[in-house]
């Protein structure tokens, strides 16, 4: 047997390992149905819903996103062909959430649904562009960096992350989440930015810088809203059961209200309240609610800490700005 063909059968007999990787495959959708996994065959594609972004970013800011043939001119027929090509596209992929969700369901039934789907999404199209004329707005208005609302629609990855948080809201709302989490997921791996679609964001929302930003699924953010790199959003640890964590669908996400400034690295767990108007600073820790107009720093010693908190209470409208300590604050070795 020659040197080649040895080689082939040594490192390219792949029937045992098909073979085992079927079985594990038949094993874990066996012990994992009870999960509700979706179905077997097909799924709605990452790569296709890529593409439908694409066309739907473009559809929505013609002139800035869309293709360079696009003018003044033509714009209005480019729009009319790219949404009728990107809703029946979206329009397949969201029936294939709704066939593996409820396979009990008749194929006709699940076309209407999906068509409804589709009919309601088109029609708000124009509000969640007014929507996001907003957010490209409070990104000039807020970064002196910013020479035009067209360089923060281009340059800035948070408006593709906030374009792509918008749309996936909404078709979250209408009852097509699987694709809504595949948009915001698509979004996350080109900026660092990762939205969870069911969070539920005001107007005028901007995001300095963006990488490492969570936002938590059930977390509610008001109007006029600016955060910076690195910025939590999120939920406390929760107990491990048998079907994994609890607490699936419970409010476990932070509200902020109107107008507040969250800092970079800042780290806001559970189901907490940050009034209108606070500012919180860079690295702070906080997982208690905190009144309008709070002022919030890393605290001086763990006290300061525990003063904050008040045994459980919100603390009162204040400035806590100490330090964090140095080396003179350390005790004697």
């Amino acid at each position: 047997m020659s040197p080649g063909s040895a080689r082939v059968e040594g490192y390219f007999d792949l029937d045992p390992i098909v073979a085992r990787l079927s079985t594990i495959r038949r094993n874990w959708r066996s012990v994992q149905a009870h999960h509700g996994e979706y179905g077997e065959d097909s799924f709605p594609s990452r790569g296709d819903l890529g593409k439908i972004m694409g066309a739907l970013c473009g559809a929505l800011f013609p002139l800035r996103l869309g293709p360079a043939f696009v003018r003044l001119h033509n714009e209005d027929a480019f729009v009319a062909q790219t949404l009728q090509t990107a809703l029946s596209r979206l329009y397949g992929q969201i029936r294939l959430e709704l066939i593996y969700a409820a396979s009990d369901i008749s194929h006709s039934a699940i076309d209407s649904q999906a068509a409804q789907i589709i009919a309601d999404f088109a029609q708000a199209l124009p509000d969640l562009r007014l929507l996001l004329d907003t957010d490209v707005e409070a990104a000039f208005l807020g970064d002196p960096a910013a020479r035009s609302v067209d360089e923060v629609l281009i340059c800035y990855p948070s408006m593709l992350a906030i374009i792509h948080h918008r749309l996936a809201h909404h078709l979250h709302g209408l009852g097509a989440p699987l694709v809504a989490r595949i948009i915001s997921e698509l979004a996350h791996g080109k900026t660092g930015i990762d939205i969870h679609p069911g969070a539920r964001i005001g107007e005028g929302f901007f995001i300095d810088h963006g990488t490492g930003v969570v936002i938590g699924e059930t977390a509610i953010v008001g109007k006029r809203v600016r955060l910076y790199q690195g910025v939590t959003l999120g939920a406390r640890s929760l107990r491990l059961g048998t079907d994994g964590v609890t607490g699936r669908g419970e409010r476990r996400h932070p509200v902020i209200e109107d107008d507040v400034v969250i800092y970079a690295g800042a780290t806001i767990l559970g189901r907490i309240t940050i009034g209108q108007g606070s500012e919180i600073g860079g690295n702070v820790w906080l997982t208690s609610s905190v009144p309008p107009g709070s002022r919030i720093t890393q605290a001086h010693v763990e006290n300061r800490v525990t003063a904050i908190r008040m045994n459980g209470r919100q603390a009162p409208a204040a400035s806590v700005t100490a330090a964090v300590p140095g080396p003179k604050d350390q005790p004697p070795g």
